[in-house]
């Protein structure tokens, strides 16, 4: 069995998608994950990411962010 924690809920100004970050902590043990899940309408896209691809995707997008509100 697993516990999920909702860490946050945002939903995308331009398309209305709505994406939701939980933590899974597994009683047995081993690594947490962070999920992502991504609802558009009724499909959903959900993603379970270990620490390191985590942080490599949020430095990713911190990176592109930084860029974007350089052009501003």
């Amino acid at each position: 069995m697993a516990r999920l924690a909702s860490l946050a809920t945002l939903t995308v100004p331009l398309g209305g998608q709505q994406i939701e970050l939980q933590e899974i902590d597994y009683e047995t043990g081993g690594i947490p994950l962070l999920r992502v899940r991504i609802r558009e309408g009724r499909r959903f896209t959900i993603f379970d990411i270990d620490p390191g691809t985590a942080n490599a995707w949020s430095e990713a997008m911190r990176g592109w962010a930084t860029r974007q509100a350089g052009r501003a």
